[in-house]
């Protein structure tokens, strides 16, 4: 398989790494527009859109997992199989942008937001920011370990990964008191469209999170 991984911007010195990963079936190509808009935004951010490893069932397009008879009962064992390869690869380029997770922030739509939200809820995640664009966890994490922050985009019209798992996530995390946010916007199918690259620069570039506010409000000793 020939690697078409994206390099939109590297700096000679990196201040952050921004990865983002397509869908099932689709490439890094199809993600440009949200990466060059990301750019603009991070000058000092090594920013790429990663291709998938495996080949899949549409031709040119490439997947972490394969989807053919998927269930919800299969579904988490499919992405832990993929995981180490997703998390390989995030290292692979957090050493080639010198930086580490507290600096990586992961951008995926549909299949690849499912394996950036997945990786949240390993032992060491790779990331403090993920931004998940019609996206869903396989299982809803069992804890609140997770310390960095969780941006939610969903179209209100997604007919191939339906809202209500981002609004269920959500309130799931909000529960578990992780930092996150979450938008459900009308009229918007199974897609990245120009709101949502303008929203994810966004919430990359000016949320701040609880525990920041946190440490903020702790009274000088």
């Amino acid at each position: 398989m020939a690697d078409t991984t994206i390099r939109i911007q590297h700096p000679a010195l990196a201040a952050q790494l921004i990865l983002i990963f397509h869908g099932v079936g689709s490439n890094p190509q199809s993600m440009v527009p949200l990466a060059e808009h990301v750019a603009q935004t991070f000058p000092k951010a090594l920013v790429a859109c990663v291709q998938s490893p495996n080949p899949s069932f549409v031709p040119g397009g490439y997947e972490w997992f394969s989807v053919a008879g998927i269930t919800e009962e299969g579904r988490q064992q499919r992405v832990d199989a993929a995981m180490p390869a997703f998390t390989a690869c995030i290292a692979e380029w957090q050493r080639a942008a010198g930086v580490g997770p507290e600096a990586t922030a992961l951008i995926g739509f549909s299949q690849g937001a499912i394996m950036a939200l997945e990786s949240s809820k390993l032992a060491a995640p790779p990331a403090s920011r993920i931004v998940s664009i019609a996206g869903r966890f396989a299982n809803l994490p069992e804890n609140g370990n997770y310390s960095g922050t969780i941006h939610f985009l969903h179209g209100k019209e997604d007919p191939v990964i339906a809202y209500q798992h981002t609004v269920i996530a959500a309130h799931h995390l909000r529960d578990l008191g992780v930092d996150m946010t979450a938008e459900v916007l009308p009229f918007i199918q199974h897609a990245v469209p120009q709101d949502f690259i303008e929203m994810a620069a966004e919430k990359l570039s000016t949320h701040i999170s609880h525990s920041v506010w946190k440490a903020a409000m702790v009274p000088d000793q």
